[in-house]
């Protein structure tokens, strides 16, 4: 490995840090963005429940505000639930926008690191050609620098494309699944709004 390093030349540096960092972001995702943490299956269920036996109290609220973000979502909505309805549901969207900018935490410089990894190939792939252009001489062809710009070229080429393929693929990923979860949330929301205002009974989702 190490010898690939020396062969690509000092443009890889850039690269490998972009690597780690795209390694440590998309570990990182993987144990946040899961379901059970962000939208857990009977929530909704369990605050209407808690909500008909016993109203709304503060304990109830603080807890369902530390649960999850789709508790931080009911949450919003239960602490105006003497409010009119409209006051209710914007104070459960402006939380949902806060949530939802969240999730999507670290996704904008996976993003960026999935679109700038073959520039910086490229970068090195132009570095690797002044190496062969610099091996002409007058008095011919310097073998050594022309084998070292042709690796500085092609590894450097090769490494960004390896590293924005999967950077990309995560990133697109981790959008869908937050779009999922705001959906999700949305909809979750909209049910206890409804249910709190008496327009609709707690059915089981479909």
């Amino acid at each position: 490995m190490f010898d690939i390093i020396k062969a690509a030349g000092w443009p890889i540096w850039p690269l490998l840090f972009a690597s780690v960092v795209a390694v440590a972001l998309i570990i990182e995702r993987l144990i946040v963005l899961r379901r059970d943490k962000i939208v857990p299956t009977g929530l909704l269920e369990k605050v209407v429940e808690a909500y008909q036996k016993q109203g709304v109290t503060p304990q109830l609220v603080d807890n369902l505000a530390k649960d999850s973000p789709l508790g931080r979502v009911l949450a919003a909505g239960l602490r105006n639930y003497r409010a009119p309805r409209p006051v209710m549901k914007e104070a459960i969207e402006d939380e949902g926008r806060t949530v939802g900018h969240q999730l999507e935490r670290f996704l904008t410089t996976l993003g960026t690191i999935a679109s700038i990894s073959p520039l910086l190939g490229l970068f090195g792939t132009v570095i690797g050609m002044i190496e062969i252009f610099g091996s002409q001489s007058p008095s011919g062809t310097n073998p050594q620098q022309l084998a070292h710009g042709i690796s500085i070229a092609l590894y450097n080429t090769a490494f960004g494309i390896l590293i924005a393929i999967p950077s990309m693929i995560f990133f697109r990923h981790f959008r869908g699944k937050v779009e999922g979860f705001v959906v999700d949330m949305e909809q979750a929301a909209a049910r206890l709004v409804d249910i709190v205002h008496g327009d609709r009974e707690l059915r089981p989702k479909t």
